[in-house]
């Protein structure tokens, strides 16, 4: 399959829902200040011809065509630190990024009970400038309009090498500044939205250098992927109901349970796709304060 075929599968795969069930435009912002975000030099995104422009939707900021990464800190009170830190990975097609329920919210969140987080605003497929004619290319397709093939989860690395680039520099610069952050290097993991989630696993298996922690795949694909016999812990969290994926027959979970790696597994009986941060009435909401718990019986929400 030919690495456009890919991406274009991947894009359709992983284009946030929400839009389909809420009537709720987008409208473009300004970019907010960000002074804190570190350019991760990874160089910007070749041939690229639109600029990275932000709009609001959901009551939540996204960024687009970002071109070149950065890494923003959000470091806990010395007074809490663990010395465990976290890479938060946005989701949103490799198209946009919700930099704000799937990123800063969680940051934040984590750094509140002594984890520093790292949100990673990594490069993304180019779209249109307009932000209309971006809005449109999300309509729902018409019923019975077959989904692209999901790539397998090695083709899935190779199309997205920029992003998979950039988050590795994201774990080399994290780790070069480790005494200055508190931080201790052999305790980072990452955590992934969606698309975001895709380019965990990916940073988790097939990243020669990043060597995580720990992984959050949060409603990514379930596809079977090899297991390596050191593979981290894994956490997992998907709505039965999200409509992306309809149907699975849970092949990581399976995988990683084989390859005996430890993995948790929540699967909510409602929640959709997109659910993040959001204040919902599912108990989908409850995946942070798993993904937390799940952390502590690691030992990655104590000093050492």
């Amino acid at each position: 399959m030919k690495f456009a075929a890919v991406v274009a599968g991947l894009m359709l795969s992983f284009t946030s829902v929400q839009a389909y069930a809420q009537d709720d435009q987008m409208v473009a912002i300004e970019a907010p200040a960000q002074p804190d975000a570190i350019p991760l030099g990874t160089g910007t995104l070749p041939d690229a011809k639109a600029q990275e422009s932000w709009h609001q939707q959901y009551g939540s900021r996204f960024a687009r065509n970002v071109t070149d990464a950065t890494l923003t800190p959000f470091l806990p009170d010395p007074a809490k630190a663990t010395g465990a830190a976290v890479v938060v990975a946005p989701g949103g097609g490799f198209r946009t990024l919700s930099m704000e329920n799937e990123g800063w919210d969680v940051a934040r969140a984590l750094a509140e009970r002594g984890v520093a987080a790292f949100v990673l605003k990594y490069r993304l497929n180019q779209t249109p400038e307009d932000l209309a004619a971006f809005q449109r290319s999300y309509e729902m397709p018409p019923e019975g309009t077959p989904r692209p093939p999901r790539p397998e989860p090695a083709e899935m690395a190779k199309a997205i090498a920029p992003q998979l680039t950039d988050a590795e520099a994201a774990f080399a610069l994290i780790r070069s500044r480790a005494d200055e952050w508190n931080i201790d290097p052999d305790r980072i993991g990452m955590v992934g939205f969606s698309a975001g989630a895709t380019l965990t696993m990916a940073t988790g298996i097939y990243g020669p250098n990043a060597n995580p922690a720990f992984l959050g795949d949060i409603y990514g694909p379930l596809t079977a992927m090899d297991v390596p016999a050191d593979a981290p812990p894994l956490f997992v969290a998907l709505a039965a109901d999200d409509p992306l994926f309809p149907e699975t027959d849970f092949g990581l979970i399976r995988n990683w349970r084989a390859a005996e790696r430890p993995v948790e597994f929540h699967y909510y009986e409602q929640g959709g796709h997109g659910f993040g941060m959001y204040p919902k009435t599912t108990t989908s909401t409850g995946w942070f304060d798993a993904f937390a718990s799940w952390l502590t019986m690691h030992g990655f929400m104590k000093a050492e």
